[in-house]
């Protein structure tokens, strides 16, 4: 039997499947959307800081460990802002927009799950948060092992985006949207997100 719970709200109550059924494509789990009762926040050594912001952003970018594309990401997204790591708290108050970013490397995976888990947990300050982009760590074809953990870990998040390796990165410094249509689909999921959530802020 294919697995269709998502593993962060509940574990599976049937036998272990058979070799062959353990090897067929399983979809991905239903995305959690809002924190949830019951569930333990990290370690304290685990939990991204908070930190005040100045100023206004339609959009704040949390990387969730150094290295992670945060720089990057917010450079695509007009009018987003980085937190250097950190959960973004607005001074007048507020609910700030959020969109974590993660390298799909087995460290960065780790550290956004740990991060999703503190936010499920309630342990963060109020936020909006959309969801999770994991940034490919090499060129070339994930292997299989951190494909099933990007997709575990995207579980946990209200929406997921696994966006692939950028060579010109890597060579020059540059701020143009990538070619490739992950970038593209992104770039257009989000700024969609952000725009609707802050048309239902403002609305009467």
């Amino acid at each position: 039997m294919q697995q269709t719970l998502n593993p962060w709200v509940t574990r599976p109550t049937t036998d272990e499947p058979a070799e062959e059924t353990r090897t067929a494509a399983v979809p991905p789990p239903a995305a959690i959307s809002t924190p949830l009762r019951g569930m333990v926040e990290p370690d304290a050594a685990d939990r991204l800081a908070t930190r005040t912001m100045a100023g206004t952003a339609r959009l704040w970018v949390v990387g969730t460990h150094g290295g992670a594309g945060e720089s990057r990401i917010t450079d695509l997204i007009e009018s987003a802002r980085s937190t250097d790591h950190c959960w973004p708290v607005l001074p007048g108050g507020g609910k700030p927009q959020v969109l974590l970013v993660c390298r799909a490397d087995m460290r960065g995976l780790t550290t956004a799950r740990n991060a999703l888990t503190q936010w499920v947990s309630g342990a963060t300050p109020k936020v909006d948060l959309l969801g999770l982009a994991a940034l490919a760590d090499a060129p070339g074809k994930t292997p299989k092992a951190l494909r099933d953990f990007t997709a575990l870990v995207g579980g946990g998040a209200p929406r997921s985006w696994t966006l692939p390796w950028v060579d010109a990165w890597r060579h020059k410094d540059t701020t143009a949207l990538p070619a490739a249509r992950e970038y593209q689909r992104f770039i257009t999921d989000v700024t969609a997100l952000a725009t609707a959530s802050n048309h239902r802020k403002v609305s009467p």
